[in-house]
């Protein structure tokens, strides 16, 4: 199968591996020409065969709208437009309309998996009519991890993301957990080996996590986590879930205090913060910030 993929930075690039690695032809474009495989988009829409399924991956908002307003007008009816990146679900709404007045298909796709997809696969939440889903299955068969799961058509269009919005608001709250935890035995005299806590937990324990097996890499790599300043940003996902709860009368009490704990970093130097910048990094490669 073929697929135009947009977008090949750290996730976009190690999507486009895997699925060559499964056997399908992957045309990828990128601004930076140095991992580009065209000069532009449509040099990538021309080198496709119709009907085209085009996979954009870049960042949410302003990127994404302008990527899908040229692609709308390179392509023809009967073509496929997926978002893969971190969109808000309101507006794969508008983005489905706008391409469907044109007759081209749109599917949107939660994408977890970070810097680790490419050799462990991809957790895949998707949106769309059942047609256009359908016949990207090879796609999402080529990310998905090995087994019956890490793959779901969650609903209509915007159940994607919406599934990738609450599942980051989860893991906002995980790691706030953890991040407590750590900072609570740090603190007390009587435990001398926090790290071998962490790790002792990784066995046996219902606590255990792919996050609390990152957590112990980072405490491998920096035992008190020293050389980082207590810092997280949030991508977005943290407020809009909490902004769907409000909408919708749910109550999130943990998920929204891990979001204002992420809001506190900014003021002071907070160390559960180094834990979370500590998880973000080793999961998603996201920056941290150095002391000094």
């Amino acid at each position: 199968m073929q697929l135009g993929l947009i977008g090949l930075g750290k996730m976009g690039g190690n999507m486009r591996e895997r699925i060559r690695r499964a056997g399908h032809t992957v045309i990828g474009y990128d601004r930076n020409p140095e991992v580009s495989d065209v000069k532009s988009l449509a040099e990538l829409v021309e080198k496709l065969d119709a009907p085209r399924h085009v996979w954009v991956m870049v960042p949410a908002g302003t990127a994404t709208q302008t990527v899908i307003d040229e692609l709308g007008d390179l392509l023809s009816p009967g073509d496929t437009v997926i978002d893969g990146g971190n969109s808000r679900w309101t507006d794969d709404e508008k983005h489905a309309a706008a391409l469907g007045i044109k007759g081209i298909g749109f599917v949107d796709a939660g994408v977890s998996g970070g810097v680790w997809g490419l050799k462990n696969g991809y957790a895949l939440m998707v949106g769309g009519e059942k047609e256009y889903v359908d016949r990207l299955r090879p796609i999402f068969d080529a990310l998905k991890p090995e087994g019956p799961y890490g793959y779901v058509h969650a609903g209509r269009v915007g159940a994607g993301h919406f599934s990738k919005m609450v599942h980051n608001g989860i893991e906002y709250a995980m790691m706030q957990a953890y991040a407590e935890g750590w900072e609570l035995l740090e603190k007390v005299h009587s435990v001398e080996n926090v790290r071998e806590v962490f790790r002792s937990w990784q066995e046996g324990t219902v606590i255990r996590s792919w996050l609390l097996d990152l957590a112990v890499n980072a405490l491998d790599e920096d035992e008190h986590l020293e050389g980082l300043r207590g810092y997280a940003e949030d991508s977005g996902e943290g407020r809009w879930t909490v902004e769907a709860a409000i909408d919708n009368a749910v109550p999130l009490p943990a998920i929204t205090a891990s979001l204002f704990a992420r809001f506190a970093s900014r003021q002071d130097d907070s160390p559960q913060m180094k834990m979370i910048a500590a998880l973000r990094n080793q999961f998603g490669g996201h920056a941290v910030e150095k002391k000094g």
